[in-house]
C-alpha cells in the first residue's frame, strides 16, 4: 500500500487567480514561476484555447512545509456551507482574551483584504474561541 506524500486543497470559484491571491495574503504563501518557456502566467494563460484561459490558477508555501493551494473556474456560485474548509491557526496555544484580541486582530486584517465576519464561536469549555469568516468568494474558513 502506498502512503500519500502530498496534499493539495482544491477550490472551486469563478475567479481563480483573485481567489488564489487571496489566499497568498493570508497565509503568507507565493505564486509558483510560470511553467518552463513562458516569462509570466499572463504569456502561459495566453497560450491556452480560449475557454480554458483563466480557468486555474495556484499558490504554494514558500517553505514547502504547507499544502499546495489549487483554484479551479467552475459555472455554478457556492450555494451552502463548505463540507471542508481551512483553519486558519492564528490563536494555536493562547487562551481567554489573550487569544480573542490575536484572532480580531486578524479578522481585522483579513476583512481589509476583502474577507466577511460571520460570527465569533466563543469558548465553551471543550473549544476554545474561534472566528468563521467568508472569503472574497463565500468560501467558509475559520480564524483558530
Amino acid at each position: 500500500m502506498a502512503s500519500v506524500k502530498q496534499v493539495q486543497i482544491t477550490f472551486d470559484c469563478a475567479e481563480p487567480e483573485r481567489v488564489a491571491r487571496f489566499w497568498c495574503e493570508v497565509l503568507g504563501y507565493v505564486v509558483p514561476p510560470p511553467p518552463e518557456g513562458f516569462a509570466s502566467w499572463q504569456e502561459f494563460d495566453r497560450s491556452l484555447p480560449p475557454e480554458r484561459q483563466g480557468a486555474a490558477f495556484a499558490c504554494v508555501d514558500p517553505n514547502g512545509v504547507g499544502p499546495r493551494l489549487f483554484f479551479q473556474r467552475v459555472p455554478e456560485g457556492k450555494v451552502v456551507k463548505n463540507r471542508v474548509h481551512l483553519d486558519v491557526r492564528v490563536g494555536t496555544g493562547l487562551v481567554g482574551e489573550e487569544r480573542l484580541a490575536a484572532l480580531e486582530a486578524e479578522c481585522a486584517r483579513l476583512v481589509a483584504l476583502g474577507a466577511a465576519r460571520e460570527r465569533t464561536l466563543l469558548a465553551d469549555g471543550f473549544d476554545e474561541s474561534c472566528i468563521w469568516m467568508l472569503d472574497i468568494e463565500g468560501n467558509d474558513f475559520c480564524l483558530d
